[in-house]
């Protein structure tokens, strides 16, 4: 199972400073991790952006997203970096191993220095950077992230292995971009103007996910419509013509690419909703099991 949660360059575009923004930002990598998403996409939204833009957003996430005992040696100090005490903690919950070959728990180290005969320093979650080997055919550079196996800290056990880390990957990339990814699976766009989720379309979405799920957001005030410089009548229009095709199809252009524009908070009592709080009101029922 893929899961991808996209989020627009002007989602703090309301923040009265870079101490609001960044707390914004720190629920929105909270959602993101309660709910176990694999990747939290940027796209731009340059004509929403205000202040903070997709930069200062990029980079506040991805400090987020590091574990706290990576984060001197992956940031060291930058401007947009400034208020981050206020973010609240992830506590990303480190995988586990299943079977005689994955004991342990998997955690992200980070390369310090690539010695000979493919092995490498990392420091991780233990108490000095280690030494370890690196698997067949995988190559790194210095500062690389890497996940770690570890089977016993006393004494150390640990191996690199070739699987993504515990926790999120922060990306950039636009909208069409992300959307046509070949493991985007169910392409969701929410919006007030979507169709209402209720309990029996909830199970159609389940049902049609197959498991891969791609969820995209606005930002306040500018809804995915604003931002795709659609008019509101068309995103019934472009759910309509998306219901016809198969989720994956390449073949599929509906509008911009979503296969469902969906309403998740249908009885909305606010004018607006801000980001953080749509991904959570959002990602709750759509990653509900069958």
């Amino acid at each position: 199972m893929t899961f991808d949660v996209l989020v627009p360059s002007s989602l703090v575009r309301e923040a009265e400073d870079k101490r609001e923004a960044t707390r914004k930002l720190g629920y929105v990598a909270r959602a993101a991790t309660v709910f176990r998403a694999d990747r939290l996409v940027v796209f731009p939204d340059r004509e929403g952006e205000r202040r903070w833009g997709g930069g200062f957003v990029e980079v506040v996430l991805r400090y987020a997203a590091t574990p706290p005992y990576l984060r001197k040696d992956a940031w060291g100090r930058r401007d947009e970096l400034e208020y981050v005490g206020v973010l609240p903690p992830l506590r990303v919950s480190s995988r586990t191993g299943f079977g005689p070959d994955r004991p342990g728990s998997l955690q992200e180290g980070i390369v310090t220095e690539v010695g000979p005969d493919g092995r490498v320093r990392v420091n991780c979650a233990l108490q000095h950077p280690i030494s370890l080997l690196l698997p067949d055919g995988m190559e790194v550079s210095e500062g690389e992230r890497v996940a770690i196996r570890i089977s016993s800290r006393e004494p150390v056990r640990a191996r690199i292995v070739d699987e993504p880390p515990p926790g999120f990957a922060v990306r950039r990339a636009g909208l069409s971009e992300a959307l046509a990814r070949p493991d985007a699976g169910l392409r969701i766009a929410t919006s007030r103007h979507g169709t209402e989720l209720s309990v029996d379309r909830l199970a159609d979405v389940v049902g049609r996910s197959g498991g891969d799920m791609t969820v995209a957001f606005g930002a306040p005030g500018r809804g995915l419509p604003a931002i795709l410089d659609m008019l509101v009548e068309d995103v019934a229009t472009d759910e309509a013509d998306a219901d016809d095709f198969a989720v994956g199809d390449p073949d599929v252009e509906p509008g911009p690419g979503f296969d469902l524009w969906l309403n998740t908070i249908p009885r909305q009592g606010s004018e607006t909703v801000r980001t953080e709080e749509a991904m959570f009101a959002s990602l709750a029922p759509l990653t509900l099991t069958e």
